[in-house]
């Protein structure tokens, strides 16, 4: 019972870190607030900073996959956005490597290649260890090319 009563009290405090603004804006939207989600930029790498709670957890006790695609899609996303405009995912391909526990959580987006119609980029997701968690590329489409 006190771990259901910890595990509500973290999903209330989420909550009110989600509805603490109404922006819905790269950098600040509701579900990256939720989530505790901290977007920074290095060059070309879209950096997203979390701590893994345990509301966000499967039930075996670890962070859950959704979560983990989200960051790194997130990551992705917003570095398409930092450097190139808006797009919208065509595809992505996730590899789970290591189970996350309650930590602190660092995921890195970058390019693979920037093509002409379509931009390839991946995202690498890290345990506080230092260890890869879990990796991902996918295939974006810029909505301000012409196609």
């Amino acid at each position: 019972m006190k771990e259901f009563q910890k595990i509500k009290e973290t999903g209330s405090s989420m909550l009110s870190e989600a509805e603490s603004s109404d922006k819905q804006e790269f950098g600040s939207f509701y579900l990256s607030r939720f989530l505790g989600f901290k977007i920074t930029y290095s060059d070309e790498t879209c950096i997203v900073k979390f701590k893994a709670k345990s509301p966000m957890f499967n039930p075996q006790g670890t962070l859950h996959g959704g979560i983990i695609a989200t960051a790194m899609d997130v990551s992705m996303g917003h570095l398409l956005h930092y450097t190139n405009g808006s797009g919208a995912t065509l595809e992505m391909n996730v590899k789970y490597l290591l189970p996350i526990k309650e930590e602190e959580i660092v995921c890195k987006g970058s390019y693979l290649k920037k093509g002409k119609t379509i931009e390839f980029l991946q995202s690498h997701l890290f345990r506080a260890d230092g260890k890869l968690a879990a990796y991902a590329s996918a295939t974006w489409i810029p909505l301000n090319k012409k196609i």
